[in-house]
């Protein structure tokens, strides 16, 4: 696959996931600790999705290289 049409892949992909993650808002499961004025924001599961993506995304990538 030449370099542009996999940029172009990838932005495509990234863009969907951006749209996806504007409707469907804060994913369940990140932990979130309010104490006063501070507040402590770990997103775990965020974190989890994102490594999965972009795995299977330079799995195919390699995979048709």
């Amino acid at each position: 696959m030449e370099l542009p049409k996999m940029l172009m892949v990838v932005g495509a992909v990234l863009l969907i996931v951006g749209l996806l993650w504007q409707v469907v808002g804060k994913i369940p499961g990140d932990i979130v600790v309010k104490k006063g004025n501070m507040t402590f924001f770990f997103p775990i599961v965020t974190s989890i999705i994102i490594s999965i993506v972009l795995s299977l995304i330079f799995y195919f990538i390699g995979r048709f290289r």
